[in-house]
């Protein structure tokens, strides 16, 4: 087990937004502020979404760049951007969402595997089908983007593996097990120690992961997997209540309590520049890096 922890934090929701907890950030502003906060607290890489300027979920890749750019004034944590497709009122498909790979995060993630998700206005399918899955694995790895594969089920770890064997993606291997998405995606698992710790133990040799819980599974999905040498992901993407009945005040509050444990388990926090060499992200400033090649992404613009 390392003594350095990966803490992630998903400030921001592809589905409810601030009439689930006003504390909830929507705009890049606020995003960068929440996410400069939860780096405060030990968050060193940063998961997001995006919304237009009326909240609405978005996926263009100007909005996306304007978030990205915000959260690099404010703070040094890796930048991830998902490339799930917005989840509105108008849900797009898979290669709509894919266009956020245009605002050049450091990472994103790849979701493997098709997902049948449950929105209000009916069964949303999203057809994150291999050949889809090729078709992003290649761009992220021509840009230099990272990739971190979200694992909904453990078929999908065999979708992984095809990938990972076709060089498609490549060591350092990042996982993100993504627990009690359920009652949301038809494709998705519960969270259960006994689940999470049998797709653990498939894991490639020397592969990092990473576990969160929607809703009441953040805090126990989160903890376990700290103890099977794992990191984890907390915010208001995944849970708007810090207990039952209780709503979070922040994504900082969230991410204090996870590294409460960490501490009292006897590891620390990794730092940006620790999380980077783990997952083989360039460090900023350096030749290779997707922020020296393309400094463009991170000019802040004032809004049209």
């Amino acid at each position: 087990m390392s003594d350095k922890v990966i803490v992630t934090v998903a400030p921001t929701s592809n589905f409810h937004g601030k009439d689930a907890n006003p504390a909830l950030p929507e705009q890049p502003a606020e995003i960068a502020q929440s996410v400069r906060e939860a780096y405060d607290a030990g968050a060193c890489l940063a998961h997001m979404h995006a919304r237009d300027a009326n909240g609405v979920q978005s996926t263009d890749p100007a909005i996306v760049t304007q978030i990205n750019a915000q959260v690099r004034a404010a703070c040094p944590v890796i930048i991830q951007n998902s490339i799930a497709p917005a989840m509105g009122a108008n849900a797009e498909d898979a290669g709509t969402g894919m266009r956020t790979l245009d605002a050049f995060p450091e990472m994103s993630s790849i979701d493997l595997g098709y997902a049948v998700i449950n929105l209000p206005q009916g069964e949303h399918h999203i057809g994150w089908s291999l050949s889809f899955l090729r078709k992003a694995a290649l761009i992220m790895k021509e840009r230099g983007i990272r990739p971190e594969m979200e694992i909904f089920n453990n078929s999908q770890l065999d979708l992984a593996a095809t990938l990972i064997a076709e060089g498609l993606i490549e060591p350092p291997l990042s996982y993100s097990f993504v627990m009690g998405m359920n009652r949301a995606n038809q494709s998705a698992m519960g969270w259960h120690p006994a689940t999470l710790f049998s797709m653990v133990q498939l894991l490639p040799a020397g592969a990092k992961f990473s576990t969160l819980g929607v809703g009441p599974a953040q805090h126990p999905a989160t903890v376990q997997s700290l103890i099977l040498g794992g990191g984890v992901r907390v915010g208001f993407e995944d849970s708007i209540t810090y207990r039952k009945g209780e709503p979070a005040t922040s994504n900082a509050q969230l991410v204090e309590r996870i590294v409460t444990i960490i501490r009292d388990l006897g590891m620390e926090p990794a730092t940006p520049a620790e999380a980077r060499e783990m997952l083989g992200v360039p460090q900023l400033g350096t030749p290779e890096s997707i922020e020296t090649r393309h400094p463009e992404y991170r000019v802040i613009r004032e809004p049209a």
